[in-house]
């Protein structure tokens, strides 16, 4: 099996542009519209105000998934977590949840924040199984049907 690594890349960088719009696909898929339509820019995702991740599968350099956060005050808000559909099932996505965490942690972050959708039942069990828990609903989605969002305080 070949090796991954995740690094810290740009928002705007032409391969992740491609892989954050197979998630936005993924979310239109499950939800309808265009998937996800939180404002985001590649200016969200620079430290020590946000770090955009993303894993890399060494032996051909392809990207396997991707993560963000961006300052909110003390929180850090997750974005754009996504993991190719051949890549899921092998831990990746709690590897880039723990990667995100690490690195908000260092940026000074009290505690990640994140919306989900009641459409995504693998990103609900990662979640929760990871230690989030539910909070009052805050983001661009607050007050839509079908929207969960929740914390966790990484000391």
């Amino acid at each position: 099996m070949a090796q991954i690594k995740i690094r810290a890349a740009r928002f705007d960088e032409p391969e992740v542009v491609e892989l954050v719009a197979e998630n936005m696909r993924d979310l239109s898929e499950r939800y309808g519209g265009s998937g996800d339509d939180t404002p985001v820019a590649a200016a969200h995702f620079v430290l020590p105000d946000g770090e955009f991740l993303v894993a890399v599968r060494e032996d051909d350099g392809r990207l396997l998934a991707s993560a963000g956060w961006r300052r909110h005050g003390t929180d850090a808000e997750l974005k754009r977590m996504f993991t190719r559909p051949e890549a899921r099932g092998q831990g990746l996505a709690r590897r880039m949840l723990t990667a995100i965490e690490e690195s908000a942690r260092a940026a000074g972050c009290e505690r990640v924040i994140l919306e989900t959708g009641d459409k995504q039942p693998e990103a609900i069990a990662l979640y929760e199984s990871a230690g989030y828990e539910r909070i009052e609903d805050f983001g661009y989605y607050k007050g839509h049907e079908g929207v969960l969002s929740y914390a966790k305080k990484i000391p």
